[in-house]
């Protein structure tokens, strides 16, 4: 950790504030106003927060940081390392020397192995047998969390019959100086153990790692197939094995350079805690539900120890640069393992991981994209995946501008929209049912013959639909706001705002406005509540994609003549108890209360950060609807 400060410091990334901070609450509001500067902003260690640990948070904020972190220069790189590997390995040997060949790889594979060594690590230099977890900065990010979280936690468990260890990411909610929540989602390697240890009637041993070289922490988070070592991904980025040894209190094997290690336990017999709620990567709040409570039996550390954090919230944050580099990393394991005619992906940062995930392919037979939503459905961590757009030779599905027209040219609404149920993220608030629901596959790719339909012989320039916006918003008074400047770049979408305020509102007032002249010409409409603001598209995508249950909130309006196009509507608004009969809790956006920003504001000057940025909470304040994470 202290060589990558270094390293991140030299190259103009880092910035140190001395200026005495709180961990409740100004550390996130600065730390937000920084990550979301163009580019990610600088990383901060905060110095002087109260105990002997500073905080290093949004370090993985950039792409030159993330590079810095994993020794390279673009991230292609290492896709391309592992492809080259994976070839190497699995393709067929003809003789002797061809497998004499090998050796150099096999061998260089071999030395990511983890490795246990005998003795303390300098993780374990200091030892506190009687643990008391307030010693550590812990932070409250948002003013409507249910207390202070690790945030960037590496979460060490072993199967209790094989003894293969995972290492994941589960947020940790501090309840006393020996007890946290463990935030682990049922679909979780650590929740399959916990319930290993159930079924054994054992406690679980669990170990937090903390901090150490950044590839350990990145790979926590990586979606690696079940029973591959995180740990030995972090050596194959870092070039070098990662050196375990063994816990103080608990028989589990911890990095022996890790700045700071939480030894514990979790008893399967005891009673679940409510934990949260808490201010997630989504940009709304998780709310509180029931989860394992962790026992701290021991805590060691570096004399030098750094604390790391993250901060999630509203999109783009860290989170976003991390999730970049999974992308560019498992594209090449996707590709050898199971489709080898993908050729791009590209996850937008709007889309919060799991929301929106665009594909582009080498189409060669009717039907390709339906085989690749299937396959990539059922892929791992992909099965949580809500929105799913296929392309074949263009666009770049980086370029949104380009992909959004090819979208616009390409796909029919009546014919190529794909609905399918299958699980959820638990951090999906959009459907009827805790993780599970429906997902949509847009099939964007150019036609083979046997795919198209009469209505795809029309090609309506959006360009030429002019809705009359002021004559259709005195028409219809809950529409509050139109967004039609897509419409000038050829993208056949438009961004509704409304005032929902009866049954059926959107399909019913849907059924009208294709009627009208201009809109009859548009396929895609898309609602969002007033005052979400309909000019901002990446808010637009963002609020749509996380309110938007496929199935349910998707109307398909057939065109009724040859010379017509057809239509989809997609209600991305709050589904409300009243008028939608929507059963569960809805959660509120992630803000700063105004104080912390006051405080912030106020103090500005003293942090030595440069030149003032205010809070981008300001931007979303007047969509927050209640004074908890739960909009009644």
């Amino acid at each position: 950790m202290q060589n990558f400060i270094n390293k991140i410091e030299q190259a103009g990334e880092l910035v140190r504030i001395k200026t005495k901070v709180n961990t409740e609450l100004e550390i996130a509001e600065i730390a937000d106003r920084m990550s979301k500067q163009p580019g990610g902003g600088k990383a901060l260690l905060f110095e002087n927060n109260g105990t002997n640990f500073p905080v290093l948070i949004n370090a993985l904020g950039s792409v030159k940081r993330m590079q810095i972190a994993l020794g390279v220069n673009n991230f292609d790189e290492i896709g391309q390392e592992i492809e080259n590997l994976f070839k190497t390995i699995t393709s067929p040997k003809k003789g002797f020397f061809d497998k004499l060949k090998m050796l150099p790889e096999l061998a260089a594979l071999s030395s990511y192995m983890p490795k246990t060594t005998a003795g303390k690590g300098t993780s374990q230099e200091v030892i506190h047998l009687n643990p008391d977890l307030s010693i550590l900065p812990v932070l409250k990010t948002w003013s409507r969390d249910g207390g202070k979280f690790i945030t960037l936690p590496q979460v060490i468990t072993k199967d209790p019959v094989t003894g293969i260890r995972n290492v994941g990411m589960y947020r940790m909610q501090i309840f006393d100086n020996k007890t946290t929540g463990m935030h682990w989602h049922r679909h979780k390697t650590g929740a399959r153990h916990f319930s290993g240890y159930k079924k054994l009637g054992k406690k679980m041993p669990v170990a937090v790692a903390l901090g150490g070289h950044p590839a350990l922490t990145y790979s926590a988070t990586a979606p690696l197939p079940d029973n591959i070592d995180e740990y030995m991904l972090a050596g194959f980025l870092r070039k070098e094995k990662v050196k375990l040894v063994k816990a103080m209190t608990q028989d589990i094997y911890v990095p022996a350079e890790a700045d700071i290690i939480i030894e514990g336990y979790v008893d399967p017999e005891e009673d679940f805690i409510l934990e949260g709620p808490f201010g997630d990567h989504t940009g709304f709040f998780s709310l509180a539900d029931m989860y394992p409570k962790f026992h701290v039996t021991c805590v060691t550390h570096k004399r030098n120890a750094v604390y790391p954090a993250t901060l999630v919230g509203i999109p783009p944050m860290e989170d976003a640069y991390v999730a970049r580099v999974t992308e560019r990393l498992f594209l090449p394991l996707i590709k050898m393992s199971m489709l080898p005619e993908l050729k791009d992906m590209n996850i937008p940062d709007a889309g919060v991981a799991h929301n929106l995930t665009l594909v582009s392919i080498e189409k060669s037979f009717p039907g390709h994209a339906h085989k690749i939503m299937t396959s990539l459905w059922g892929a791992g961590q992909m099965m949580f995946n809500k929105i799913l757009v296929v392309f074949d030779k263009k666009p770049d599905v980086s370029d949104y501008i380009q992909a959004a027209k090819i979208v616009s040219e390409n796909v029919d609404p009546e014919n190529d929209l794909n609905f399918m149920k299958g699980p959820l993220d638990v951090l999906d608030h959009s459907s009827d049912k805790f993780a599970y629901g429906s997902k949509l596959g847009i099939d964007a790719t150019e036609k083979y013959e046997e795919e198209k339909h009469k209505t795809e012989k029309l090609k309506i320039n959006p360009k030429t639909a002019e809705p009359d916006i002021i004559d259709i918003k005195n028409k219809f008074p809950e529409i509050k706001e139109i967004n039609d400047e897509l419409l000038k770049s050829g993208i056949s979408v438009l961004f509704i705002s409304i005032e929902k305020n009866k049954k059926n509102h959107v399909k019913k007032l849907s059924e009208e406005l294709i009627k009208e002249q201009g809109i009859n010409k548009i396929k895609f409409l898309i609602f969002v509540d007033y005052p979400v603001n309909v000019f901002d598209t990446e808010q637009t995508i963002w609020i749509f994609a996380g309110n938007f249950e496929p199935l349910r909130d998707s109307f398909i309006f057939k065109s009724e003549k040859e010379t017509e196009v057809s239509h989809a509507v997609f209600d991305g608004t709050r589904k409300r108890a009243d008028i939608d009969n929507f059963k569960r809790d809805w959660p509120d956006i992630v803000t700063s209360d105004e104080e912390t920003i006051k405080l912030v504001d106020e103090k500005w000057d003293k942090y030595g950060m440069g030149e003032f940025i205010p809070s981008p909470s300001v931007k979303y304040k007047h969509l927050v609807m209640s004074k908890t994470a739960i909009v009644e």
